[in-house]
Parts: C-alpha cells; sequence; structure tokens
C-alpha cells in the first residue's frame, strides 16, 4: 500500500537497488504518481528525482526534459522540499536534460540553446562556475560540427567545478575530441587514466573502452583491444542505456575480422532493436549493426541467418536492408534539425571503415558463428611473417614441372600446385595429354602422381580408407607403367599407414579399420607385408642400380633426376618402414601391456624399430639425402623422449635439423623445432623454447606449408611464453591456438586452449578477461566431451571471477551450481562440496540475499560434518560475522559473535596433530574479526582483549604471521586510542610494532602504522 509518504520513500528505496532496465522504469512511474497524492512535495522531488535516473539509463532520454521541468517547477515554488542533495541535483541534471535534447532530432536547435542559456543564468545566479555550461556548449558544437575548435577551448581552459562531469567522464569526452580529429595516439594518451583504471564511475570505463577499440586497432595495440573488448563488452550487454556503445563492439567485430563473434553480440542485444527512447544513440547501435551485417555481405554471406527484430527470422540482407531504411532517414533527419551534414558524414564515414586488420585478431572467445568470413584455409598467426603462398603457373607444363620439382625436394608448397593440376584434369577444357607426352610424359604417369598426392592430403586428414584407396590406384598406375621403385614406394607407405587411429570414413576394425585398402590386415600381417616390400626392394637394388638403364617408358620424362628419383622412391620405403615399426612401438607403450597380444608374443618392437631407424640413417647419409636421415633422428628422438631420456632427444634433435641444414630444406624444420622445444621446456629452459616455436611457424608459414599443426604449436608456445612470464604473449598465442582448433573442428582442444588462457589472464592480473574467455567456455553447448574436473575447476575459477569483479549475485549461482555438480562425487572428493558451499553461502551474503545465504550456510556446515575443509568452513563463519554487521550494524552483533563462536568450535574439533593447516592463523583471524565486531557495538573494554588475542596468535606463525599481526596491532591501537581514549598506551603499541615490522621487511604495514601513530599524536 503506497497511501503514506513513508511508504512511498521506501517503495522508492527498493526500486533504487533494482538494475536499470523497464520494470524499474515503470515503477518509477508509478510511483511518481503515487507520489502527488500527498500535500508536501518533498516525496514528489525524489520521486521525479528517480524516474529521471531511471530514464537517463535505461535509453529513454526522449521522457527525461518532461520529469525535469516538472523539477524545476518545484524547485521555483518550494525549494523547502528538496534535501541538500536533491539540491545539487538540480543543478547536475541540467547536462542531463541538453545531452537529452541532443538525442532527439525533433528538438529545434533553438530550444536547446535557449535551455544552454537558461542553465548558465541559473548557475550564475547560484554563485556556480560556468565550466559545466561551456561543457555543454561543446557538446552541441561537436554534435552539429559548427565552431568545435573554439568551444572546445572555451570549456577545455575553464578550471572544473563540483558540478562538472566527474573526471572520468570528462577524459572520455577529451580523448573523443582527439579522435574527430584524427589524432589516435593523443587519444589514447588522454584515455590512459579510465582504460588503466585510475579513474572510474557507473559510466565508466565500458564507454570509453568501447571508443578506444579502433583507435586501438589503428595503432597497432591490438592486446589492448583484445582486453577492452572482452572486458567492456560484457559491462554493456543488453543494456538499453549503452545502445551506441554496443554498436561500436560490433563494428569492432566487423574491422577485426571477428564476424562471427559480432553475430553472437547481435544476437545477445536483439531488445536494443526495440529501445526507442535515444534516437542519436539508436542511430550509433543500427550504423554499428550495419558496418557488420555490411561486412557480411560483402563476403558472400547474403543469407547467413543473423538476429534482428524479434518476431521474424532474418538472414543479412534481409536486415541489412531494413537497417538502411531506418539509419539513413534517422541521420538525414539530425542533419535537417542542425542545418549540417555532420550526423551522415559520421555515419557515412563509419560505413566506409574496411577490415583494419590483414587476418581474423584472435579474441580467446568460443564464438558458435567461429567459421563465418573466415579464410577457408588457416591464416598466418600475427607472430608470423605474412603467408608465402606457392606461385601457381598458368602454362600447364610449366604447372606439372614445378609440382614434380617441389615434390622430389619435399616442399609443402607443392600442394597447392598438384590441387591446380587434379582441377585442370577434371575441367571440360583439358589438356591434351597427346601434346605434352614428351615434355611430361603419359597421362597415366600424372593421374598416378596426383593419386600419390590426394592419399597424402587425406591421410593427414585422418581419412585412411579413402588415402587408401588412392594408393591403391597410385600402384596399379605405376606397376602399368613398369616403374616399380614408385610402385614400391607407394605399397610401402599403404601398409605403414595402416595403423593410423582416429579415421573418419566410417571404417572400423571389423571392416579393416584404416587399412582397409590393404585387404584388413592385422599388425603382424602388416609387418610380414612391409618385410616382403622389403626384400623386393632389396631384390631390386640387386638387379638395376639406381644408374642403370630405364625400365620404362614412363621414367624418361624424368631424365638426368632418373636417379634422384629412384633414390627417393628406395629411401621412402625406408621411411614407411621405419614409420610403420615407430607407430607400434608407440601404440604399444600407450596401450595396457597385458592385453597387447605382441607383448604376449616377446615381440621385440624397440629393437624392431631400432634396427629399422639406424638403416635409414646410414642408407640417408651413404646415399647423400641428409632430409631422411633428420627423420631417422626425429623418430628417436620422440621415442626417446616418451622414455624420459630427455638429453638423447635433445642430441638427436639437434643433429636433426643439422641435417635439415645440410640438405638445404628449411620447410622441413618446424616439426624438428617443435619437438625440440616441447623437450626443452620438460627441462626447464622456456627461452630457447620460445624462439624455436616463433621459428617453427614461421617457417611454416613462409614456406606454405598447410600441414603442419599450427594450433598446438601456438598453444605450446603460450604454456612457454606464460613461463617465462610474458603474459601478454601467452595470452595472444593461447588465444590464436583456441581460434585454429575451432578452425579444425576441434571443440574439445578449443576448450583446453580457453581454460589455459583463462588462468593465464587470472594469474596476470586480468580477471575481467578471464571470466569473459570462461564465460564463453562454460556455454551449454560448448562443455561436451571435456573432462568433468576440468570443467568443474573452470566454474570454480569462473565464479571467483565474478565475485572479484563484485557481481556477487552470478557468482553465487556459479558456485551453487557446481555445488549441485559435485555433491555426486566420490567421498574422497566430497570436500570440495563444503569449499564450494562455503563460497555460495559468503557470495549470497554479500549480495544481500540472507534467505538463500544461510540455506547454502548450513549446507556447507553439513558438508564440512561428512568432509571436513576447516579453512573454508572458519572463513565463511567469519565472513558471515562481518556481512552480517555491514547489513544489520549493532543489531547484528550477537548473530556476528554466534557466527564467530561457531568458528571456534570448528577449531576446537580439529585433532592435535592436524597436518597442512596454519591453527595459529585461524584462531588469531577469529580473535581479530571478534575483535572488529565488538568495537563496532561499542564494546571497547570487551573488543581489546580480543585483539590483543589475536596479535598473540599471529605471533605463534613467526614470520609468515608478520602481516597479520601488525593488521591486529592496528585495530588494537584504534581500539585503545579511539574507543578507549588510552592514546598513550596506543601510541606505545603503534612505535614497538612499527619498528617490527621494519625489522621483518614489511615497509608498507610500517608506514600504515606509523601514520596511525602521527595521527594519535597530533591530537
Amino acid at each position: 500500500m503506497l497511501d503514506t509518504p513513508e511508504a512511498v520513500v521506501e517503495a522508492l528505496r527498493e526500486n533504487h537497488e533494482r538494475p536499470h532496465g523497464l520494470p524499474r522504469t515503470v515503477i518509477a512511474e508509478e510511483l511518481v504518481e503515487a507520489a502527488e497524492a500527498f500535500e508536501q512535495p518533498d516525496v514528489l522531488v525524489t520521486a521525479l528525482l528517480e524516474l529521471m535516473t531511471a530514464y537517463e539509463f535505461t535509453g529513454e532520454q526522449r521522457k527525461s526534459p518532461v520529469a525535469f521541468a516538472r523539477i524545476l517547477k518545484l524547485w521555483d515554488t518550494a525549494p523547502d522540499s528538496f534535501s541538500p542533495y536533491e539540491a545539487h541535483q538540480v543543478f547536475w541534471r541540467f547536462k542531463w536534460v541538453t545531452t537529452s535534447l541532443l538525442q532527439v532530432p525533433d528538438i529545434p536547435l533553438t530550444a536547446i540553446g535557449g535551455w544552454i542559456d537558461q542553465m548558465r543564468a541559473r548557475y550564475e545566479a547560484a554563485g556556480h562556475g560556468v565550466q559545466p555550461v561551456a561543457a555543454m556548449r561543446y557538446h552541441l558544437a561537436h554534435h552539429t560540427g559548427t565552431g568545435v575548435a573554439d568551444a572546445y577551448d572555451l570549456w577545455a581552459t575553464r578550471p572544473r567545478t563540483d558540478l562538472s562531469d566527474c573526471e572520468a567522464c570528462e577524459t572520455r569526452h577529451l580523448a573523443w575530441h582527439r579522435v574527430a580529429e584524427g589524432d589516435d595516439a593523443a587519444a589514447l594518451d588522454a584515455w590512459r587514466p579510465v582504460l588503466t583504471g585510475e579513474q572510474g564511475c557507473s559510466e565508466e570505463p565500458q564507454m570509453s573502452q568501447a571508443r578506444a577499440l579502433l583507435p586501438l586497432l589503428r595503432t597497432g595495440r591490438t592486446d589492448e583491444a583484445r582486453s577492452h573488448h572482452l572486458t567492456g563488452y560484457r559491462k554493456v550487454r543488453g543494456n538499453t542505456g549503452m545502445q551506441d556503445e554496443v554498436g561500436l563492439h560490433l563494428e569492432f567485430c566487423a574491422l577485426s575480422r571477428n564476424e562471427g563473434r559480432g553475430l553472437e553480440i547481435l544476437a545477445e542485444n536483439r531488445s536494443l532493436f526495440e529501445a526507442t527512447g535515444a534516437p542519436l544513440d539508436r542511430l550509433g547501435f543500427l550504423t554499428g549493426v550495419e558496418v557488420l551485417l555490411a561486412r557480411l555481405a560483402g563476403t558472400g554471406h547474403e543469407d547467413t541467418a543473423v538476429a534482428g527484430p524479434p518476431g521474424r527470422s532474418w538472414t543479412a540482407a534481409e536486415l541489412l536492408a531494413h537497417v538502411r531504411a531506418e539509419a539513413g532517414p534517422l541521420a538525414a533527419a539530425f542533419d535537417a534539425r542542425n542545418g549540417t551534414s555532420a550526423v551522415g558524414d559520421r555515419r557515412r564515414a563509419r560505413l566506409a571503415r574496411r577490415p583494419l586488420l590483414d587476418e581474423p585478431l584472435p579474441l580467446g572467445l568460443r564464438t558458435a558463428a567461429a567459421a563465418v568470413a573466415r579464410p577457408a584455409t588457416p591464416a598466418p598467426a600475427s607472430a608470423a611473417p605474412a603467408t608465402a603462398r606457392t606461385e601457381v603457373p598458368d602454362d600447364f607444363t610449366a604447372l606439372v614441372r614445378e609440382a614434380r620439382r617441389m615434390g622430389r625436394d619435399g616442399h609443402p608448397g607443392d600442394s597447392r600446385l598438384w590441387d591446380r593440376i587434379g582441377e585442370r584434369l577434371a575441367e571440360t577444357t583439358a589438356p591434351d595429354f597427346e601434346a605434352y607426352a614428351d615434355e611430361l610424359g603419359p597421362e597415366e604417369l600424372l593421374r598416378a602422381e596426383l593419386a600419390e598426392h590426394r592419399a597424402q592430403e587425406l591421410w593427414l586428414d585422418d581419412r585412411h580408407k579413402a588415402s587408401a584407396a588412392e594408393l591403391a590406384a597410385a600402384v596399379e598406375g605405376y606397376e602399368r607403367l613398369r616403374m616399380p621403385w614408385h610402385a614400391l614406394s607407394a605399397r610401402a607407405r599403404a601398409l605403414a599407414w595402416t595403423t593410423r587411429p582416429g579415421a573418419r570414413d566410417g571404417e572400423d576394425e571389423e571392416s579393416g579399420g584404416a587399412g582397409s585398402g590393404t585387404g584388413g590386415l592385422d599388425r603382424a600381417e602388416v609387418r610380414a607385408a612391409l618385410d616382403a616390400v622389403m626384400g623386393e626392394t632389396e631384390k631390386l637394388l640387386a638387379e638395376v642400380p639406381f644408374d642403370g638403364a630405364s625400365l620404362g617408358d614412363a621414367e624418361a620424362v624424368f631424365g638426368a633426376d632418373l636417379r634422384t628419383e629412384r633414390t627417393l622412391a628406395y629411401l621412402s620405403v625406408r621411411y614407411a618402414d621405419t614409420f610403420a615399426a615407430y607407430q607400434e612401438l608407440v601404440e604399444a607403450a600407450e596401450s595396457d601391456a597385458d592385453a597387447d597380444p605382441d607383448a604376449d608374443a616377446g615381440l621385440d618392437l624397440a629393437g624392431r624399430f631400432e634396427e629399422r631407424a639406424g638403416t635409414l640413417l646410414t642408407e640417408a647419409e651413404r646415399l647423400g639425402f641428409p632430409h631422411q636421415s633428420a627423420n631417422a633422428r626425429q623418430f628417436r628422438a620422440d621415442v626417446m623422449g616418451r622414455g624420459g631420456d630427455l638429453t638423447g632427444a635433445e642430441r638427436e634433435l639437434r643433429a636433426a635439423l643439422q641435417d635439415l641444414e645440410t640438405a638445404g630444406r628449411p620447410w622441413r624444420r618446424p616439426r624438428p623445432r617443435a619437438l625440440l622445444a616441447q623437450v626443452l621446456l620438460a627441462r626447464d629452459e622456456p627461452q630457447e623454447a620460445v624462439d624455436l616455436l616463433h621459428g617453427a611457424i614461421a617457417d611454416a608459414v613462409a614456406h606454405d606449408d598447410a600441414s603442419f599443426a599450427l594450433a598446438p604449436t601456438y598453444l605450446l608456445l603460450g604454456q612457454a611464453s606464460a613461463h617465462l612470464g610474458d603474459f601478454s604473449g601467452a595470452v595472444r598465442h593461447l588465444s590464436e591456438a583456441a581460434a585454429r582448433f575451432d578452425q579444425a573442428g576441434d571443440p574439445g582442444e578449443a576448450t583446453q586452449a580457453r581454460l589455459r588462457l583463462a588462468d593465464v589472464l587470472s594469474r596476470s592480473g586480468q580477471p575481467a578477461d578471464a571470466v569473459a574467455v570462461l564465460e564463453s567456455v562454460l556455454a551449454d553447448d560448448a562443455t561436451a566431451g571435456v573432462d568433468e574436473r576440468m570443467l568443474a575447476q573452470a566454474r570454480l575459477t569462473f565464479a571467483r571471477g565474478l565475485r572479484d569483479l563484485e557481481e556477487h549475485l552470478p557468482a553465487a549461482r556459479e558456485f551453487l551450481a557446481l555445488a549441485d555438480t559435485v555433491a555426486g562425487w566420490p567421498q574422497e572428493d566430497r570436500a570440495v562440496l563444503t569449499l564450494v558451499a562455503s563460497e555460495a553461502a559468503t557470495a549470497l551474503a554479500t549480495a544481500d540475499h540472507w534467505e538463500a545465504a544461510d540455506t547454502a550456510y548450513e549446507r556447507a556446515v553439513a558438508a564440512h560434518a561428512e568432509a571436513p575443509n576447516p579453512p573454508m568452513i572458519a572463513l565463511m563463519m567469519r565472513e558471515f560475522a562481518r556481512l552480517t554487521m555491514r547489513a544489520r550494524g549493532a543489531e547484528g552483533t550477537d548473530a556476528a559473535l554466534a557466527h564467530l563462536d561457531r568458528a571456534d568450535a570448528v577449531l576446537a574439533a580439529l585433532p592435535a596433530d592436524e597436518d597442512g593447516f596454519a591453527v595459529w592463523y585461524e584462531r588469531g583471524e577469529i580473535h581479530y574479526r571478534r575483535a572488529r565486531v565488538l568495537a563496532e557495538a561499542d564494546r571497547y573494554e570487551e573488543a581489546l582483549p580480543q585483539a590483543e588475542a589475536a596479535v598473540a596468535a599471529h605471533e605463534e606463525g613467526g614470520p609468515q604471521g608478520e602481516l597479520a599481526r601488525a593488521e591486529a596491532v592496528r585495530v588494537a591501537a584504534l581500539i585503545e586510542g579511539n574507543g578507549l581514549d588510552r592514546t598513550n598506551e596506543a601510541i606505545a603499541r603503534l612505535t614497538t610494532a612499527a619498528a617490527r615490522c621494519r625489522k621483518a621487511e614489511l615497509p608498507e604495514a610500517a608506514q600504515v602504522l606509523d601514520a596511525l601513530r602521527q595521527e594519535l599524536l597530533s591530537r
């Protein structure tokens, strides 16, 4: 019932605690109506000010001037109805009305100018400085684009007053002026206090973060841009009072090539299409939407489903047309009102912008629409040079010759050429082979070579059945062409690849598994078949030396390279044999030996592997092809590393890299470099590991090696960078890894990369960034296949991050959800439930949800009885004592003390020989909290002994307890000096404690104690 002024005031107080949004605004309007019924207008004044606040922060500025006109009338007729705070607000909100009038194109400029004149007159009459008036004249000039320089000087050169915008908001305006002048560097320098957190308010830093995104991109400060997008967007998401800022985040996504992220932001802010109360901010939002949609349409995604105004489904093209149809006329309406083209010019400038980066900026977020508008093939990473894409000759003869040359050299760039050859052969205007036969050989030779290439691509894509079929076709072709060396090489490779797991063709072991192209052979049969191939190879080598006569007409096309072709084929057979032995050894080592039939048979897999690798090495060295000896060394290094012989692995890998240097094949370096980096990280040598990983990525990108696994390499590089303390580099590389795992369709690995990224962000003092990353990880559809305990740790980190950001109610929800999860864990893990329930209870109490907090509190106590976790349960009880006093004041003293008594009981129940738990610390903190509770209740005589008991308890901790002891001394001195008027005793206590802190090398603690001592001395 709102039939008394007191009831309306209480309702106003409750409404003020609600988040900004339509429900709060509607209630505020109802409370104004209720307040009008009372004879005295003081409640109406409060209600109108609350209504104006609701309009201002929910994007309803169109209505704000009407509310303020009523306030101003009351100010003129009943000034005694305004409290000092409300009187101050009358002058403060003149600025709100000016900016609100600018928002509405229907309001003439003359009316706005007249309003500013009235503002000046009232300020001068009340004795206020006119710098805020100058600020309003600047905002008008900036909006219309006329007289901006003079208006800026009149504003920026005047001294601030108590009615000036807060420092953070004024900093935003100063910086935005620099952006409008085209000086991004000066703008970012001006923005520094806000962007670094030195200045802030209810609207900052999120408004500045949105505006700084493009200047940061344009100046190459991409790490900061990423961070401000992650943290700033969460604060404006879904906020109708931040439409313009949401539009800027959408624009950032388009211009940083993160269109998929932009679509998710669009979906999360669908309600903003219905927010019409602030037309100028709406224009900013619609323009950001248009930038994103135009980017999608320009990259061929017109038919992509997007989120638009509720009530129907939209494609990108449809929503683009809809937005343009509204935004264009709206901008024109402002320009018509203003008599200038400034608003339309700014809109056109935004729409004319093109992506500011060559490749997508990795944000570290999981994006459901990540594939939209991204390159079809992995793009070069920011840490690597631009891709040296292999040049594809137009002339068919040159194309085939270059593909063969690069294939012979083992250059990964041949893949692009073979793909083009396949396209040419499939075209309706395919080459006439009779015209090319003398230079390129018969068509069947080229098709066999092409089949080998396709087999390699399919195998790398884990499509083993299809790969084996292509190799079988290649073998048949080579045999018909009387090219036994090539046929043997292809057969050996087909056999070696049969043990590769993870096929995607739908094959299984019963149907032959990955080796179905070899007749479904088991391991023993594969070994026997490989031995047979090696026998044929040895026989052929004895019968026909490499430099002997041609065996087939097709080989004539290789001319002087015939010996090289045969030698490479021979070493390829050796390589395949070695690879098969390596693969079998590794798989046997990773499996259960009891279930391994080869182990039962006593087969010496290690010996077989070593014999094959040794033969490959010696033959490669004898024949002068060191890149194959490098392959043998890599196999050996991997086996050694798995067996714990890191020294041996390092030796082999360094020798392999030297072999590749000798061979002149830098494109083969990425894999041994990455392997060596792993070894060095295991040996705690991260600096060289980082250098090697950078080199591996640079080589892979420079030589167009699409087969090199960049995602795990970036993951490793991120971990190595974090190990070195290079957190910005770690964030960059882990974000890149996550994006590449997304592209590769590996959500599990992408999630793990993001969990590592969140951990690095948390450890490097960027909790808001970590929260943004974890929020995307923990989306309902993002956690399939991820380890339950890993997800639990992620949710715990997420909840704690929300708590640290003072988002206590969302944090509590996460803690409660996690508590429900861990409640089903085995008994040995149940202490985790005590921890999580305790944190949930504390978060709920901090958010003033006391009923739910009490329930969670008792759940934590019950969990502790079953699975003790003394530190967490004691901390919860101490926090409840503190929060009870905060909520209830002296009336909550008994309840607060009861919590502390329960904490005492927790300690008393501990075994005498409790290990791994600093009982002295917990006992000291309970005494400390009890002292503060009693002091807040003015029970100083009882409080001082508790503070002294806290000092004594922390002294038991030795050096570890010194800091906590100093804080307990400070509280004891406050109680003694302020509560009991024993100033001299307090000063003596502080003098001794400060000296002790300096001796313990705690200078900051000593300064705090000295400052309090000085304060007491000055009385």
